[in-house]
């Protein structure tokens, strides 16, 4: 069954390639900065962020901008990322429709030209961390296991959202919300230690989002991550499972796809 399942991949590859571009090339249509505008957004954003809450949570911290770029750049992946692949199949309905082609190629080609775009972005990053004295060490390469886990996570919630955004069109707007609930808990523009000083810290341990964006941060700042192992393991096991869930919610159910697309 799993060889089916690989040389069914390998026979559609093309096709997924394909569709990475088209996203890529619909993301910047029309657009006069074209690729420069995923430099340009974040370093923009970013400034914002730090003239609006600097003054609040950073006067003691030259670093700031990196802190909130390092977290506004992961969080900016999961939610276009969730979103893109939330729409793939009702977007695609017409080819559905048309031809057989594996379903899931969809959802997974959505979530990675965000990828793409997103690790473009990164440059941006490490620009900032030159100019505001965040030197890379030896702990920066541990940096992918923190993307590991948010691509896995976010192929997992699009791959579950997918599904049921098909049959329920609402979800739209409710992850909208969702996701804005999300962006307030995984401190991307404050200090965590803000909020544990009011007894509100619990609610971080309930954001894997929030675990990978701290895992990733260990890595820019030069720190060890495993230092703290359950906040490696938590998001982990839970960016794994995601997609586990994912993938069979996704497979019971696409062969009822085109009776509601």
């Amino acid at each position: 069954m799993l060889n089916k399942q690989i040389d069914t991949f390998k026979r559609y590859r093309f096709l997924l390639r394909e569709l990475v571009k088209k996203g890529i090339k619909l993301k910047y249509r029309r657009s006069y900065l074209g690729i420069l505008w995923t430099l340009l957004e974040p370093l923009l954003t970013t400034c914002v962020l730090t003239l609006v809450f600097g003054s609040f949570f950073g006067k003691d911290d030259k670093t700031f901008p990196v802190y909130v770029l390092s977290a506004r750049l992961l969080y900016s992946f999961f939610s276009a990322g969730s979103k893109a692949a939330m729409k793939s199949i009702r977007q695609h309905a017409g080819m559905i429709k048309k031809v057989y082609v594996p379903k899931y190629i969809y959802p997974l080609s959505s979530v990675l030209f965000n990828f793409v775009i997103f690790a473009i972005s990164l440059v941006v990053l490490f620009g900032a961390m030159f100019v505001f004295g965040v030197y890379p060490t030896l702990w920066m390469f541990t940096a992918i296991i923190p993307l590991m886990m948010l691509f896995l996570l976010t192929l997992g919630a699009g791959m579950i959202l997918s599904t049921m955004s098909v049959f329920f069109r609402d979800l739209e707007y409710l992850w909208d919300v969702a996701l804005m609930l999300i962006m307030y808990t995984c401190a991307i523009f404050y200090k965590v230690e803000t909020v544990a000083e009011k007894g509100h810290g619990w609610i971080f341990k309930f954001n894997p989002l929030y675990a990978i964006i701290k895992d990733f941060r260990c890595a820019v700042y030069g720190q060890n991550m495993f230092a703290s192992p359950a906040w490696v393991i938590m998001p982990a096991a839970v960016s794994l499972l995601s997609v586990i869930v994912g993938v069979l919610m996704f497979k019971k159910h696409q062969d009822n796809f085109i009776l509601h697309i």
